[in-house]
């Protein structure tokens, strides 16, 4: 954690009972546009970093912010992506957002961004511990931040493989970077996975899952395509991590034994 940088409000309103508060952090003199959906304080807190097509209040966002802040307390926050929202760089979406993921230092900056942000809305929300939720470019850039951030205690990642997107050029050495990045997360993770994915083959997705140094990990796939993803899976990624951040410590592995005999029979 470093010292909180400067934190601008720029917008308030409350949308089905939950407060939404827009602001502005500067990260290394980048201005990091963000939105805090307030829960309860000294309650968790979920990081939602969106896809490469939109930004912050991408949906299914907002909607999982507010579930989590009504039915747990639970805090919200999620920053536009580097080309994305309110700092969009050119036509914005995926096309801005491959030219910016070949920039070297475009996972180091969004980690910064990151960072940042949980830095300025932590000490306002008095939030306990924190976890996150992002598919896509979402784990594109929530590898490195789960990795290096060790406020995070357990993470919805998915819809990425170990060679990155089919069809989206990646830094240098991509392959490499992203299995150092898995190889150092020792979090519980809830991995999302779709079967007919025309951007992530089904091997190099669960290269990524085998990849995770996290002893507790899950891997849910599904028929669909890349956007496909069904919202039962949604209900288990946020089920997942209410349960890890409220500290629940419920066995993990069921034994498969037979009965106990009846009392009279022979065993």
């Amino acid at each position: 954690m470093t010292d909180a940088a400067p934190l601008h409000w720029t917008e308030e309103r409350v949308v089905d009972g939950v407060p939404c508060r827009e602001f502005d952090v500067v990260a290394s003199g980048r201005t990091v546009p963000g939105v805090w959906w307030e829960g309860q304080r000294g309650r968790p807190l979920v990081c939602f970093g969106h896809g490469a097509s939109a930004d912050r209040h991408q949906t299914p966002i907002p909607a999982m912010a507010r579930r989590m802040a009504r039915e747990h307390g639970f805090h919200g926050l999620a920053i536009d992506g580097p080309v994305h929202g309110r700092r969009q760089r050119g036509p914005g979406g995926r096309q801005a957002f491959e030219t910016e993921w070949r920039r070297e230092e475009s996972e180091a900056d969004m980690t910064a961004d990151w960072r940042a942000a949980l830095d300025a809305i932590v000490p306002e929300a008095d939030a306990g511990a924190v976890g996150y939720w992002g598919l896509s470019m979402g784990t594109v850039y929530g590898l490195p931040l789960v990795r290096a951030e060790p406020r995070i205690g357990a993470a919805v990642l998915g819809l990425m493989g170990i060679d990155g997107l089919t069809g989206f050029t990646g830094p240098p050495e991509l392959r490499a970077r992203v299995t150092d990045a898995v190889g150092r997360i020792t979090c519980p993770v809830f991995f999302i996975q779709q079967l007919d994915d025309e951007l992530v083959p089904r091997d190099g997705a669960l290269a990524l899952f085998d990849a995770l140094a996290s002893t507790d990990k899950r891997l849910h796939a599904n028929a669909g395509k890349h956007v496909e993803v069904p919202v039962e899976e949604i209900d288990a990624g946020l089920a997942f991590l209410a349960r890890y951040l409220d500290g629940d410590t419920l066995p993990r592995h069921t034994a498969f034994a037979a009965p106990p005999p009846v009392e009279g029979e022979v065993s």
